[in-house]
């Protein structure tokens, strides 16, 4: 089922963020030395504004690279740069949304919108940055509301609000829509994407959900189980407009990603 996507609203000035690419250089790591690597030679370049799924079961080391790529983690081995800046730590400029939304009870939703800005230090145009964005969310009349009188969809779309409040250049998400229905989760599937490509974003996220990649992304990057080595990477070659459940091209490109993911798994 499509439906009107908020990034497509013509109406709503917004600020685009711009665009940077990710380069990801010999990137290796390991947690114990005696535990081996959970990934291992990892070379992967992404262009600006593009969406990048990382495929792969549990144990590929699809969210370490996911942690690498926000700065949360130092790799062993390698190093990976956005808009030709190395990545060392966190940053406004790329941003991780997790599974959780994480939002404070006590507060509404522009509040903890906002605090997408606190953490990143700027303090001018908060109140009409925030008021952007909400309208780029689609919340702009629950602005007021506390956030526990929202749906759990609507608790992402404010964590999606925070943020894209700094203006990042790549958003990183690790699996934030899986504790959501299917109806809902689709949405937001459809939504962020379309606000990715309106602001301009590179978009990287973590699934092991092919649909899900396939709705969503460019490019599929997948990663094989216990060795944490790309095993294949391939353009996903769909319309906006194709990107639905019910498309017949949509299943034949899932036929295809499924095919993929099941040979790498079988190898």
């Amino acid at each position: 089922m499509q439906h009107d996507h908020p990034g497509d609203k013509a109406a709503s000035p917004v600020h685009v963020t711009g665009k940077a690419d990710v380069i990801v250089s010999g990137v290796a790591h390991s947690y114990n030395a005696s535990d081996g690597a959970v990934l291992s030679g990892i070379d992967l370049t992404i262009q600006p504004g593009e969406v990048v799924a990382l495929i792969g079961r549990s144990g590929s080391g699809k969210s370490t690279l996911l942690h690498i790529l926000a700065g949360l983690i130092q790799p062993s081995e390698g190093a990976v740069r956005i808009g030709g800046a190395r990545v060392v730590k966190p940053s406004p400029r790329w941003i991780m949304m997790f599974q959780s939304p994480s939002l404070f009870p006590w507060m509404s939703v522009s509040q903890n919108a906002a605090l997408g800005l606190r953490y990143a230090g700027q303090a001018d145009g908060v109140e009409n940055r925030i008021a952007e964005v909400l309208s780029l969310v689609d919340l702009s009349e629950f602005s007021d509301r506390n956030v526990q009188d929202l749906s759990g969809g609507q608790q992402q779309r404010v964590a999606l609000a925070r943020s894209l409040a700094p203006s990042p250049e790549v958003l990183l998400l690790d699996e934030p829509f899986s504790a959501l229905d299917m109806f809902t989760r689709q949405a937001m599937q459809q939504d962020v994407r379309a606000i990715a490509k309106r602001l301009g974003l590179t978009l990287i996220l973590v699934t092991h959900d092919v649909s899900e990649a396939v709705l969503m992304a460019d490019r599929a990057v997948f990663l094989k189980s216990n060795v944490g080595i790309i095993a294949d990477d391939t353009s996903v070659d769909l319309a906006d407009t194709e990107r639905d459940l019910a498309s017949s091209s949509f299943k034949a490109e899932l036929s295809r990603l499924n095919a993929i993911y099941t040979t790498m798994q079988l190898s």
